[in-house]
C-alpha cells in the first residue's frame, strides 16, 4: 500500500506540471480559437532566457550571488516574454484576425521554428543549469503508518505546490474578473467582441503574455529538473495528451486531465511496464488522449460542438 500511494503521490505532482503546460494552450484557444503549437518553444526560450540571464547578470556585476543571479535571470525572462508577447501580436496575430484555424494554426508552428533557431542564436544550444534554491534531497513520510514510509522527492513537492498555485491563480483571474470576460467574450465571438468596444489587440496580448508567464514558471521547474536543453520542446508538448483529456475549452479540465496523465503515467510505468516492455510512460497518454478522440472528440469538460446547417 505503501509503494502504491508513492507512485500514486508521485503522479499528482507530476501532473501539476502539465497541468500548468497545458494551461498555456487552454488560454491562448479560448481568448484566439488557436491552438499554439507554439506553446512548448516558448517553455523552452523562456528556461533560455532564465537560464542565461542568471549567469551573465551576475558576471556583469561582478557578483557571486546564485540569488540575485535566479531573481535578475527571472525578472529578465519575464521582461523578454512580454516583448516577445507584444510583438507576436503586433507582427503576426494583428494581421490574422477572422482568418480559418488552418491559418493561425500553421502561424504558430512557423512561430514554434522561429523560436527554436531565435533561442539557440542568442543563447546558444548547451545544456544549461537552472537553480532556484529549490531541495532535491528526498524525505520520508508516514513511517509510522506504512512499512518503509512514503519517498518523498523534496523539489517536486514544491514544484507542484508552485504549479498548484499558479493553477489556481489563473483559473481565479479567467473566471472572476473584467478581463477574464472579456477574454471568453472574444473567444466566444471577435467580430461580437469588437462591436460591444473590446480590444481584440489588447486582449490577445494580454493572453500571450500570461501563456509566456505559465511557460516561464514550466521552464524554470523542468530545467530545474532536468536541465535546460531543447529536449524542453518534447516534455512540453506531453501536455498535448491533457488538453484533448480535459478539453480544449475548460480550465478545470486542464487540471484535471494534467492530473489523470501523471498518475495514469506513473502506475503504468509500474504496474504494466513488466507486461508491455519498457517506454509505456512514454506512450500511454497519447493513447488516452487516442480512445478520446474517438469516443469523446470534445473531452471531460469540453463543450460539444453542433454545427447546424
Amino acid at each position: 500500500m505503501g509503494f502504491f500511494l508513492e507512485t500514486l503521490i508521485g503522479g499528482l505532482m507530476t501532473g501539476m506540471l502539465y497541468s500548468l503546460v497545458a494551461l498555456g494552450f487552454v488560454l491562448i484557444f479560448k481568448a484566439s480559437g488557436v491552438f499554439n503549437f507554439a506553446q512548448g518553444a516558448m517553455v523552452l526560450f523562456a528556461a533560455l532566457a532564465m537560464a542565461r540571464f542568471a549567469e551573465w547578470i551576475p558576471q556583469l556585476l561582478g557578483i557571486e550571488s546564485p540569488t540575485i543571479g535566479s531573481i535578475t535571470g527571472f525578472i529578465c525572462a519575464a521582461t523578454v516574454m512580454f516583448i516577445l508577447a507584444w510583438l507576436i501580436e503586433k507582427m503576426v496575430l494583428r494581421h490574422l484576425v477572422n482568418q480559418e484555424g488552418t491559418t493561425l494554426l500553421m502561424a504558430t508552428l512557423g512561430i514554434t521554428y522561429f523560436l527554436e533557431g531565435l533561442g539557440q542564436t542568442i543563447f546558444g544550444s548547451d545544456i544549461y543549469k537552472i537553480d532556484v534554491g529549490m531541495p532535491k534531497d528526498p524525505v520520508m513520510i508516514f513511517e509510522n503508518i506504512f512499512s518503509g514510509g512514503i519517498l518523498i522527492n523534496k523539489e517536486d513537492l514544491i514544484a507542484a505546490l508552485i504549479a498548484a498555485f499558479l493553477v489556481i491563480l489563473l483559473s481565479i483571474f479567467f473566471q472572476k474578473t473584467a478581463t477574464g470576460r472579456a477574454l471568453r467574450a472574444v473567444a466566444d465571438d471577435h467580430q461580437a467582441a469588437q462591436s460591444i468596444g473590446i480590444p481584440l489587440n489588447r486582449i490577445w496580448v494580454i493572453v500571450w503574455c500570461v501563456a509566456g508567464i505559465t511557460a516561464l514558471v514550466a521552464g524554470i521547474i523542468w530545467g530545474s529538473k532536468l536541465g535546460v536543453q531543447f529536449s524542453l520542446t518534447t516534455v512540453a508538448m506531453r501536455a498535448l495528451p491533457v488538453v484533448i483529456l480535459g478539453g480544449l475549452t475548460s480550465v478545470p479540465g486542464a487540471i484535471i486531465g494534467g492530473l489523470i496523465i501523471g498518475v495514469g503515467e506513473k502506475l503504468s510505468e509500474v504496474y504494466l511496464g513488466r507486461f508491455v516492455g519498457g517506454g509505456i510512460e512514454i506512450w500511454f497518454a497519447y493513447v488516452l488522449a487516442l480512445v478520446f478522440l474517438l469516443f469523446r472528440p470534445q473531452g471531460l469538460f469540453g463543450e460539444k460542438i453542433i454545427d447546424r446547417v
